[in-house]
């Protein structure tokens, strides 16, 4: 029952974002659309408490790649990419900054989490060009089903199913199915299996 309460809820609350939806996807088509959901998004993390969190899966429902709406999206956390998919039972923390990924299945991000897209995002190889002006290159990461990261863990790498990231780990090669990882750079200490 409580289900389909959570569900109908979701469909309540898609309804009331629908102008908001509608009006991203007319500034979208007329500008640069991966500013306009970044600055949507920036928007919607000020919401606070559950009606906040309903109303940032109303909107991501319609936006994002996949947002299923049995998820949670705390307050004050902020999607910079619209390639995101969010998986069922899916628990994100407040203040977690989100780039391009996959959160599979019953993953939770404590708060404070940052998932980068990937490590390449800043080229640095020309010392006579600003960093800023030398680009870079975004890649998808994906976060395992039943995953668990601690808060202000920085994702710059795939992380395997069933895995544990410590709190404050910086996680920059993939991480395998199974582990535990901690540390500055993350390294495994235990598997789980």
């Amino acid at each position: 029952m409580k289900i389909y309460i959570k569900q109908l809820s979701c469909i309540v609350f898609s309804l009331i974002m629908a102008p908001f939806t509608l009006l991203y996807f007319f500034l979208s088509a007329v500008g640069n659309k991966e500013v306009t959901f970044s600055s949507c998004s920036q928007f919607l993390s000020l919401f606070p408490g559950k009606i906040g969190s309903y109303l940032r899966v109303g909107f991501y429902r319609y936006t994002a790649v996949y947002c299923h709406p049995v998820s949670v999206i705390s307050f004050a956390t902020i999607f910079s990419q619209q390639d995101i998919t969010i998986e069922k039972g899916v628990y994100i923390g407040p203040q977690c900054n989100i780039g391009k990924c996959h959160i599979q299945q019953d993953c939770l991000l404590g708060s404070g989490v940052h998932i980068m897209s990937g490590s390449g995002q800043h080229d640095f190889s020309d010392v006579n060009t600003p960093i800023q002006q030398q680009g870079g290159y975004y890649e998808k990461i994906v976060i395992g089903k039943d995953t668990w990261i601690g808060n202000g863990a920085l994702i710059m790498a795939s992380i395997g199913k069933h895995s544990i990231v410590a709190a404050g780990s910086v996680v920059v090669k993939d991480v395998p199915d199974y582990a535990i990882v901690a540390g500055n750079p993350a390294k495994i200490i235990k598997m789980r299996k």
